[in-house]
C-alpha cells in the first residue's frame, strides 16, 4: 500500500495535497512493472515536500552541483532492483521508497507559461517524481520517451492532459 505524506509550505495553493500526492503515486506506479506496490500489504512510505525556490536552490546546489532551483527533485532511497525484496522481507512491513522536493516559484511559473493550474503541474511533477524514486530517468531519447510515455498515460488516468504536447498560440 502506498503511504503518502505531503508537506505544504506557506504560498501552495489551500488544496488536499496529501489526496493529490496519493492519485499522483498511484496513477505514476501503476504505469509500471512495480503496479503492485499499490496494492501491496507493505507500507511504501514516499514523502513530498511542496517548498520554496530558495530551499530547491539549495538542494539542487547540495546534491546535483547545480546552482539554480529546479522544478521538482526527487531522493530515492533503495535502488529500484532492491524493491521487490524489501517488500518481501522488510521487518516492520514499511520501505521508504524515498522523497520528492517541488519549488514553488518554479511549478507556478511553468503552470502558467503552459495555461495549466498549479495543481495539474505539481500532479505531473509527483508522478515525474515518483518514476524518478523508482529508477527511471530521461538522460537519453530512448530512456526519456519511455518515462514521458508512463507520465502522459499516468495523467491520463486522472484527467490531466498531456504536458509534452506543444500548444499553438
Amino acid at each position: 500500500m502506498l503511504d503518502i505524506a505531503v508537506q505544504a509550505e506557506p504560498g501552495w495553493p489551500d488544496l488536499d495535497w496529501d489526496a493529490i500526492g496519493a492519485r499522483a503515486a498511484a496513477a505514476a506506479v501503476t504505469q509500471t512493472p512495480y503496479g503492485e506496490l499499490a496494492t501491496t500489504d507493505a507500507m511504501i512510505e514516499i514523502a513530498v515536500r511542496l517548498t520554496s525556490d530558495e530551499e530547491v536552490h539549495q538542494l539542487n546546489a547540495q546534491y546535483r552541483q547545480k546552482d539554480k532551483p529546479t522544478n521538482v527533485l526527487s531522493f530515492p532511497m533503495i535502488e529500484p532492483d532492491l524493491i521487490d525484496a524489501l517488500t518481501q522481507n522488510s521487518d516492520d512491513g514499511e520501505v521508504l521508497l524515498g522523497d520528492i522536493v517541488l519549488a514553488h516559484g518554479v511549478c507556478a511559473a511553468e503552470a502558467a507559461e503552459k495555461g495549466i493550474t498549479v495543481e495539474q503541474h505539481a500532479t505531473h511533477l509527483i508522478v515525474h517524481g515518483v518514476l524518478h524514486l523508482l529508477g527511471y530517468d530521461h538522460q537519453g531519447d530512448s530512456e526519456a520517451e519511455a518515462m514521458e510515455s508512463m507520465e502522459r498515460a499516468a495523467l491520463d488516468t486522472l484527467g490531466i492532459p498531456d504536458p509534452y504536447l506543444v500548444r499553438e498560440d
